[in-house]
């Protein structure tokens, strides 16, 4: 029975992966913009061949084209829901189109047949799965490690006078991540002045703005001044809106004039220097 599943879904693969990709248009869950329509095709075509490759191919082939498969749908941000319970709508599909097909031959061995359709159905299910939050587990990994790199070290531009630059979003793990490096880099650098850099933040809402005033605290206990640059017009309207006061925190609205008040802070100037 089970070598007659092999050789019926090759047969009917075309017929099988229209139905398919019918079903799961219908069901949604998953991009299908006019532009991605290629890929998901191409994608469904190779999901199909990857549940076949667990019926007609050798473990290692099949696990290494899972493998594959799984980092690819990843990528593409394709929800887990969507691959199990494509997997799902896929046996149904294959089912009834057997038992369409030659249904005598389905039930003189009913019971051996559903046996052996469950067990490959159910092991696809749970492999997939397991490669699947393996490959999201690595991504994840990655993402956190260049999350370490993009909380920015401290940057030393004149002496006494260092920038930390600060892009992206900002959560509390982040926000640890950062004070580290900030606290780190003041007393490596030696750092008098030291402005922190939000215009590569879009957003200062009450728990970014929490961190940022954490952030300048911990700068003064290390004996240093801190300065907030890069406020622009919408956050100093949404910080006013919140009530948040950072009285106690010099700002400015540019890079370059907190480098240049810094440098007073420090006894120098910028001055032009005519040849």
């Amino acid at each position: 029975m089970q070598s007659y599943l092999a050789e019926f879904i090759p047969e009917h693969k075309d017929e099988i992966l229209d139905k398919w990709m019918k079903s799961m248009k219908e069901k949604g869950g998953a991009p299908f913009h006019s532009d991605e329509g290629v890929v998901f095709e191409k994608t469904s075509r190779d999901f199909v061949e990857v549940i076949l490759a667990r019926l007609t191919k050798s473990n290692h082939e099949y696990e290494k084209q899972l493998g594959e498969f799984s980092e690819r749908i990843v990528t593409l941000g394709w929800p887990l829901t969507f691959a199990t319970t494509g997997i799902q709508i896929l046996g149904d599909i294959v089912y009834n189109l057997m038992m369409n097909h030659n249904p005598d031959a389905v039930f003189e061995k009913h019971r051996e047949f559903w046996e052996i359709f469950r067990e490959w159905t159910n092991a696809v299910q749970n492999e997939f799965v397991n490669a699947y939050t393996t490959i999201w587990e690595k991504t994840i990994s990655l993402q956190q490690s260049a999350l370490k790199e993009l909380s920015a070290p401290l940057i030393p531009v004149f002496d006494k006078i260092a920038v930390l630059p600060l892009v992206g979003t900002i959560d509390s793990e982040r926000a640890r991540q950062i004070m580290e490096n900030l606290l780190y880099g003041i007393v490596k650098n030696k750092s008098e002045v030291v402005l922190i850099d939000i215009t590569g933040v879009p957003v200062v809402d009450t728990v970014v703005a929490h961190h940022l005033i954490q952030a300048a605290n911990a700068v003064r206990l290390v004996g240093s001044r801190c300065m907030l640059v890069g406020i622009r017009a919408e956050i100093a309207h949404t910080l006013t809106n919140l009530g948040i006061k950072l009285n106690h925190i010099t700002t400015t609205s540019t890079l370059q004039r907190g480098i240049e008040q810094a440098l007073e802070m420090t006894g120098r100037k910028i001055v032009e220097w005519e040849g």
